[in-house]
């Protein structure tokens, strides 16, 4: 099956399905912070020079073999999320229903993918459609015998950590050695509280979900200003430190993460207010990962099985202005608010709670509120601790680069900030927002943004 695009085509040579080597049949269940993420998928691809040594034939017999072995340890990826009947909730059925493993063909080199522009050179080519099952992956040999291996998760098993961790642990094999992390998957460390306590704030930052009415902007995309589009930036760290300094007027230093959320808030907001959208609420939210949180205070066991939980363990603290408000401010005034909301999270009580929370609410959807609406909200997450560059390499190479992929159906607001794979100070940013915004910041603020192509790689 030929899939042919305006730049390049990909022929699907072969879908198997890969077994996990061993697995015992068996449910497990979501924690609590599992049931707070939405039914939705979430991906990451990684890109690679061709290997010096063997073929591709090789190389492919060889992935499929060590994903059956980090499958093993890594059962759930091999389930289903299906409804177990005996509790009446959606659990993970290990079953070892297996992953869906597609081998394609890509008729471009390397050099000549548009990373930019996802959508064209991403979606739909380079990135598996995960139709069964927890996890799908592609592999792709390009035209120079580059190698790209795209991996599609479902969000309600994996964080962002976890799929981070099991990719890592999956090169480990592939390069013959031992997993420098084994997953745990022990759920009574994110049992809730007996009685269940927690702050009332936490009402304003959860809720359980009811569909919302469709926004507004939807009678004026006529010009699709308002459809979802996703693009990658790089931006030097230069002018990380400049927004940083700038976020930190105030007297108090403020990280970089807080100070580019700062930026990309101010830069929303004067975007809504350059268009139809004048004087409207717009909220940013940041993940909050809570693994080395719940591990404080309990002993060496408990962080050490927190530290490599595998599932979701993250909070979504938020802010909520004006685009108005957010054009009068200082961006250290910005800066400071994004400081305050982060802080209520970044302890091991805020976890405590949220788990006790969700436990009187089990038999609801659950939603952040900052996404519960029809107003502008984006998420960010920061991505810039994982260990893309020096994890991935599966026996041929670091990762020339790596990023995540946000499926063009998602209908949320998303951004990553992701270590550069050629400048240490630098990052590399995935946005998933409106045209009309991201039309903004490439014409105000390209400064900031620059598209990253092949010469920023050094391919």
């Amino acid at each position: 099956m030929a899939i042919i695009s305006k730049n390049f085509s990909i022929n699907i040579i072969e879908k198997v399905v890969v077994h996990a080597e061993t697995c015992k049949d068996h449910w497990l269940p979501f924690t609590n912070l599992d049931l707070l993420v939405p039914p939705f998928d979430v991906g990451s691809f990684f890109c690679y020079k061709k290997p010096s040594h063997g073929d591709f034939a090789t190389t492919l017999s060889v992935l499929k073999d060590s994903l059956s072995r980090a499958l093993a340890l890594y059962y759930p990826l091999a389930g289903e999320i299906l409804l177990n009947a005996a509790v009446g909730e959606n659990q993970i059925h290990c079953n070892n229903r297996g992953v869906d493993f597609t081998h394609a063909v890509a008729d471009v080199e390397l050099k000549k993918v548009n990373f930019y522009n996802p959508d064209e050179s991403i979606e739909g080519k380079l990135m598996p459609k995960k139709l069964h099952g927890v996890l799908a992956i592609q592999v792709t040999e390009l035209k120079c015998g580059g190698i790209v291996i795209g991996c599609m998760f479902d969000h309600r098993a994996a964080d962002g950590f976890s799929a981070n961790m099991f990719i890592s642990s999956w090169a480990e094999i592939t390069r013959s050695e031992q997993p420098s992390m084994l997953p745990s998957f022990k759920r009574s460390i994110l049992n809730p509280r007996c009685p269940t306590t927690y702050s009332q704030s936490l009402n304003n930052v959860y809720s359980i979900f009811e569909p919302p009415t469709k926004p507004d902007h939807e009678n004026n995309n006529k010009n699709g200003d308002y459809s979802l589009i996703n693009r990658v930036y790089y931006i030097e760290g230069e002018q990380l430190n400049r927004v940083q300094q700038l976020a930190s007027e105030n007297g108090r230093k403020r990280s970089k993460l807080e100070a580019f959320t700062s930026f990309l808030w101010k830069i929303i907001a004067l975007s809504m207010e350059d268009s139809d959208k004048r004087n409207q609420v717009c909220s940013v939210a940041l993940a909050v990962d809570g693994r080395s949180r719940l591990g404080q205070g309990d002993g060496e066991e408990k962080e050490k099985l927190m530290a490599s939980h595998f599932g979701n363990v993250l909070s979504m603290p938020f802010g909520t202005r004006r685009s108005q408000e957010l054009k009068e401010m200082s961006l250290s005034n910005i800066a400071t608010e994004v400081h305050e909301f982060v802080q209520t999270a970044v302890v091991k009580d805020h976890f405590l709670d949220l788990i006790d929370w969700v436990e009187e609410r089990r038999s609801h959807p659950l939603v952040a509120i900052a996404f519960a609406s029809t107003e502008m909200s984006v998420m960010i997450s920061s991505g810039t601790r994982f260990h893309i560059m020096d994890k991935m390499d599966f026996g041929w190479g670091n990762v020339v680069f790596g990023s995540c992929h946000v499926p063009s159906g998602r209908s949320d607001c998303y951004v990553m900030t992701l270590p550069s794979p050629t400048k240490s100070n630098d990052w590399v940013v995935y946005l998933h927002l409106p045209k009309k915004q991201l039309n903004y910041i490439e014409s105000h603020a390209s400064h900031m943004f620059k598209p990253l192509n092949a010469d920023y790689i050094r391919i």
